[in-house]
């Protein structure tokens, strides 16, 4: 079975669970990774394509979305997902099985998966962790046993029309002394906002607050804030201490 792994994952944890899954469904799969500025568009000629992305604020990332346009369904069965760092997803699945749809994408299959916080990393520390490996490896068989019966039908999946509104998260990484000027930040910056000339440097009308760039940089020289960012961790304690699991939609 041919699957196409199509993701966009900033700082890893929702490729993480897009692995997961597609190597529970084959070992044909081809990776197509939505945070590449150059990305080529194409039309999909294959049986099942795997679309994952991060809820950014209950919301799937908009630059994400506008890729995904470029990626032709061709009419293959798909599964979304939606990766969020324990505090909640909201239309973020909703939102990638109505773009998905549109871009000629038959959805079968809808799943919300949890992974560490991208910007407070205290919640949902080190997961997707084994106990979750072995739930989407479940979810995947669940899904394999569906395609075997030829069922197209799409499932219920949660999340509101009109989506919720999104306003961004505002919180714009710093660059300190340490940086060695390597460039890496600016190289993997989904949507280009470091200026490769001056990489402390960062156009806040461009930054999407992923965290690519305080994740991937060799030499931690950038960063948010402790002090925003405990701020940002009170301000989603209440939605976050209570351990979330992962579901499947079929």
């Amino acid at each position: 079975m041919k699957i196409y792994n199509i993701f966009f994952s900033p700082t890893g944890g929702t490729k993480k669970v897009a692995d997961i899954i597609s190597k529970e469904l084959s070992q044909d799969i081809e990776e197509i990774d939505l945070s590449k500025t150059q990305l080529q568009p194409c039309n999909l000629n294959g049986d099942l394509a795997i679309i994952a992305m991060p809820s950014f604020g209950g919301r799937a990332p908009k630059i994400a979305i506008e890729r995904l346009t470029q990626i032709k369904g061709n009419g293959i069965k798909a599964v979304v997902v939606a990766v969020y760092g324990n505090r909640a997803y909201e239309d973020t699945l909703l939102e990638i099985a109505d773009e998905a749809t549109k871009n000629g994408y038959k959805v079968i299959g809808a799943i919300s998966a949890v992974a560490e916080h991208s910007i407070v990393r205290k919640y949902a520390k080190n997961r997707p962790d084994n106990e979750d490996a072995d739930q989407l490896r479940s979810f995947a068989t669940k899904i394999k046993e569906k395609l075997n019966k030829s069922d197209e039908t799409k499932p219920n999946i949660p999340g509101n029309h009109p989506y919720k509104e999104f306003n961004g998260v505002g919180l714009i990484p710093k660059t300190t002394k340490k940086c060695n000027k390597c460039g890496l930040c600016a190289k993997n910056c989904p949507v280009g906002a470091i200026n490769i000339n001056n990489l402390s440097e960062i156009d806040s009308q461009k930054c999407i607050s992923c965290m690519r760039c305080v994740y991937n940089c060799p030499q931690s020289a950038k960063r948010i804030s402790k002090i925003i960012t405990l701020l940002a961790g009170f301000a989603i304690r209440k939605a976050c201490i209570v351990k979330k699991e992962n579901e499947l939609f079929i």
